[in-house]
């Protein structure tokens, strides 16, 4: 386990609180955008954001080797889906939400005249009968806005095509794990702002062009990676996202692998991890005696490497991972020493890195 020296500051443990608990749904992520990125000014040259609300931050931006320092900036969220005549509100899914978690969860359904609370209902169990209770599914769970008809739940701002995000907001647990909804992957959203301020800080100039990408709409299929990669055309990726930490109940290593919250980044072999790069990585981490771990992929890594790596006619791409309990809940967990890890890992990759640097097997 590392005993380095602390590296979130209390300034940016401010900016992980109000970043994380600040709503970023899928295809509504602009206010936390506009959070990261006031973060993130005074440690990049310049910056831009693309149509659909992708913000990059650039230091040496007009570097002609570019190597990006990617995660995503949306959560996990519902869409209003159908509104009942005494009042109650079906969702349907914006991205991998959990139905599973759903009812007795608080919620804030986002209007234009406001954040509207609501919660998901579900029968007392006074009122079910045993042996033959139905589970949550996307055909019964509702949300009560406390209204007696459509009408009222109208003259809220509620209409079909509302977003709804859970109400919940980050703490720690044992003074080692933060906990709260979204880490998945906004916690990648604040370890790459604290990489560039990092940089900053300890004035470290690189020979490249680097750009901080915060990308939007991960959860429906990588999209704003795609764009984005298409904009910057970049010569190396380096993804941040999560994993699963394998070692909670009901979890089998044998198919999910062996990973532990506390035990260090994530390293994933797989078709769009260039081999590479990977092992410039792995050298950056033995070479500064960073703890890290190993896992593989199939056919895909589901995360917005997969879209980094085969863009342009391919682009070096690694993905580094911040190990979580319990994804896609109200209730993620990571542990404070992996995510200074994760910061530690790309620096020190960042550091060893040349421009111009050829990853390509045979040259």
């Amino acid at each position: 386990m590392s005993r380095k020296k602390k590296i979130i500051t209390k300034k940016s443990a401010a900016f992980m609180e109000r970043y994380l608990n600040n709503a970023s749904p899928t295809g509504f992520e602009s206010s936390g955008q506009q959070i990261w990125l006031d973060y993130l000014k005074p440690y990049i040259d310049d910056h831009w954001v693309d149509t659909y609300g992708s913000a990059v931050g650039v230091i040496n931006p007009k570097a002609e080797y570019k190597v990006v320092i990617e995660a995503h900036a949306d959560e996990i969220s519902w869409f209003v889906n159908y509104i009942t005549n005494d009042g109650f509100i079906y969702v349907r899914r914006n991205g991998g939400s959990d139905h599973m978690i759903a009812p007795s969860k608080r919620v804030n359904i986002h209007t234009d005249k406001g954040i509207v609370k609501a919660v998901f209902g579900w029968p007392a169990i006074h009122t079910r009968s045993a042996g033959k209770e139905e589970a949550p599914s996307m055909k019964n769970i509702f949300i009560d806005a406390g209204c007696k008809s459509k009408k009222e739940v109208e003259e809220l701002g509620i209409h079909v095509g509302s977003v709804v995000t859970f109400e919940d907001e980050l703490m720690t647990l044992n003074n080692d794990f933060y906990v709260g909804r979204a880490l998945d992957n906004r916690m990648g959203g604040f370890m790459i702002a604290e990489v560039a301020r990092l940089l900053k800080e300890d004035k470290v100039e690189l020979p490249f062009g680097l750009y901080v990408t915060n990308a939007v709409q991960e959860e429906v299929g990588l999209r704003g990676a795609q764009m984005v990669a298409e904009r910057i055309q970049p010569d190396v990726a380096i993804v941040t996202d999560v994993t699963h930490d394998t070692q909670t109940p009901m979890i089998n290593k044998i198919v999910q692998g062996d990973l532990s919250c506390g035990e260090g980044p994530v390293l994933t072999y797989g078709p769009a991890v260039q081999n590479n790069l990977l092992r410039h990585i792995i050298d950056a981490a033995e070479g500064e005696k960073i703890p890290f771990q190993r896992a593989s992929a199939s056919r895909s890594t589901g995360t917005d490497t997969d879209a980094f790596a085969y863009s342009n006619m391919g682009v070096a791409s690694a993905l580094i991972s911040l190990p979580l309990r319990y994804m896609h809940t109200t209730v993620e967990m990571a542990h404070k020493e992996d995510i200074e890890n994760v910061i530690r890992l790309i620096l020190a990759s960042l550091k060893r890195l040349e421009n111009g640097m050829d990853f390509r097997y045979i040259k």
